[in-house]
């Protein structure tokens, strides 16, 4: 693959230089731009997976045996960049959640340093190369921008997701299920209507008092 199949190829995958002019092999695509050791294509990383993992098109596994033991280790960073990218940006993806959970045994804490820079727009040290926080996030921002619906698809996810953390911490794992069923609403069964109305509806009620909500935003203040 030439340097201007790299760009064409990188375009379709959603890190747009050129337009594009064909189908692509992602993993050949992303395991070219690892090698590339390109600062500026290494910016858009994190797109080319979000957009390459979206359309089941990225294999992690085969897109490190493309590569050189050399340029795996920086896939991994890479990719493990990209992670503390969504993460600190609020983005959830169920395929981020078990690329994670491949890369966690590999890289341990390196993930939560990456997110540490990124949230205080410090550089990302890659082995012997240096990325700059800011401009990733400006990056990824600013390709997500170029497409409306990718933008408001993941604008839900993010609410979603913060969605999701905020009954975390006020339900346990069965009567959040209970809630959500309620809200959609979806059937209950005897033994389900009746755990609801005794102990989650006593929870949503008070959520919904207005004066508990009001000291709570005081309290944040």
């Amino acid at each position: 693959m030439n340097d201007k199949e790299l760009l064409n190829n990188l375009s379709s995958l959603g890190f747009k230089l050129m337009e594009p002019e064909s189908m692509v092999d992602a993993n050949l695509t992303m395991a070219r731009m690892v090698q590339a050791r390109d600062l500026r294509l290494w910016e858009g990383f994190p797109v080319v997976l979000a957009n390459s993992s979206e359309k089941n098109h990225f294999n992690y596994g085969r897109t490190n045996k493309l590569l050189k033991p050399a340029d795996r280790a920086y896939l991994k960073l890479l990719v493990m960049m990209s992670l503390a990218l969504y993460q600190t940006l609020g983005l959830k993806f169920a395929w981020a959640e078990k690329l994670h959970q491949v890369m966690a045994n590999q890289l341990r804490g390196k993930l939560e340093q990456f997110r540490k820079a990124l949230v205080s727009n410090r550089d990302l040290k890659l082995k012997d190369y240096s990325m700059s926080g800011p401009r990733l996030k400006s990056t990824f921002n600013r390709y997500l921008q170029n497409s409306e619906s990718n933008l408001n698809d993941l604008m839900t996810l993010k609410s979603e997701a913060g969605l999701e953390y905020a009954l975390s911490r006020l339900f346990p794992a069965g009567q959040k299920e209970l809630f959500l069923k309620k809200l959609q609403g979806a059937k209950l069964t005897k033994t389900e209507t009746e755990y609801f109305s005794r102990v989650v509806k006593k929870k949503v009620l008070a959520l919904a008092n207005p004066e508990l909500h009001n000291l709570a935003r005081k309290l944040l203040k």
